[in-house]
């Protein structure tokens, strides 16, 4: 049975391996008719890229993205989308010493115990160059939104590297570009800067949270009871690679508020229904309410580590590793580009969903 795919009417399925000659995503149930932009496609992989600071695994992959199939003259044609990033920059070799070990909180032990067969060159398929793909589909999914329900804008930013957050009063968002830890708080940027370096040195790796915040999106997608946007949402989001938690709006903190703190009072406004706050996240009863959709993902540390850590062989006896390459001590930092990515694959793909159900909603106030 396949699970290399997601979405409902906007489907995408990835393919490949880190090590592999190239890997890819295959988009199918793309309206036809789009304008499909090469270069904006680049733009969103650029992004995502590794080795573009020393913050990032070192890899050199220019990851340029080929349009092989379901776009002519420039549009789509509504047929499938096979988009492929060849790998140029792999180092296999690095990765001997884990042929027979298993990397203390990576895929390795449970990959080798479901399949009893694992690709070792950077973990294949667990590796998050997979991700890659999804930005390059994710792309796709813009350049629709932007065709289709334009006004929708997708934006994402690291809160949290290892035990130190942002402060939420120092929140300017044309920050988010001009750091290399996609942060809209300047000073803990420079925070993030010493204790990365401290902790890249020591051959160590840290965790992160980030949120991606989608304005503009229309009140009414979404379902009930198993079609919920945050279902889906929720679902994109835990699938990437390393992820371990996910949040929509107050999330966890839900839990401490009472119902008054709680409950986003409603006034009506002159386009329509306003609310006092978004403790909901955008999302109520898993349908949207026009609000900012609101969702944050925690990132655990990079698996491979020049620290040495236990372990076991294939062959059960007790041993010792070291993980040597390229890896990132934050992997975090580019996973920012991969949330949006999925954001706006899961919006699109429930904006068809809503058209093909109900077209235009039904339920007016006022």
């Amino acid at each position: 049975m396949s699970m290399n795919s997601y979405g409902h009417l906007f489907r995408v399925t990835t393919w490949g391996e880190s090590h592999g000659p190239a890997l890819g995503a295959t988009v199918d149930g793309c309206p036809p008719g789009i304008e499909i932009d090469p270069v904006e496609l680049q733009y969103w992989l650029d992004r995502r890229k590794p080795g573009q600071n020393k913050y990032t695994t070192q890899r050199r992959e220019p990851d340029e993205v080929e349009i092989l199939s379901g776009v002519f003259e420039g549009q789509s044609t509504g047929t499938p989308i096979q988009l492929m990033i060849r790998n140029t920059d792999q180092r296999s070799k690095d990765y001997g010493d884990i042929v027979e070990k298993f990397r203390p909180g990576h895929a390795d032990i449970t990959y080798w115990q479901k399949y009893g067969i694992r690709d070792y060159r950077g973990g294949g398929r667990s590796s998050a160059r997979e991700t890659a793909a999804r930005v390059a589909a994710g792309g796709v999914a813009r350049q629709a939104l932007n065709t289709l329900v334009p006004g929708i804008q997708i934006t994402g930013y690291m809160v949290q590297m290892g035990p130190h957050k942002i402060d939420r009063a120092k929140f300017d968002r044309d920050q988010i570009e001009q750091n290399p830890f996609w942060t809209p708080d300047a000073k803990a940027a420079d925070t993030w800067a010493d204790y990365l370096d401290d902790l890249r040195k020591s051959g160590d790796s840290v965790g992160a949270v980030i949120e991606v915040v989608a304005r503009g999106v229309p009140a009414g997608l979404g379902a009930p009871v198993y079609g919920k946007l945050d279902t889906d949402l929720a679902a994109a989001m835990m699938s990437i690679n390393a992820v371990k938690g996910v949040e929509i709006g107050e999330g966890m903190d839900a839990a401490v508020l009472t119902g008054t703190e709680n409950a986003d009072e409603i006034f009506m406004g002159p386009d329509g229904p306003e609310y006092s706050s978004n403790h909901a996240g955008g999302i109520l009863g898993g349908i949207s309410t026009g609000q900012d959709l609101v969702v944050r993902f925690a990132v655990k540390p990079t698996s491979s580590i020049l620290a040495t850590r236990k372990t076991i062989t294939k062959a059960g006896e007790p041993a010792e590793i070291i993980t040597k390459g390229r890896h990132d001590p934050c992997v975090g930092i580019r996973a920012v580009p991969v949330g949006e990515a999925m954001m706006a694959a899961v919006i699109l793909d429930h904006w068809l969903l809503h058209r093909g159900q109900i077209g235009a909603n039904r339920g007016q106030i006022g």
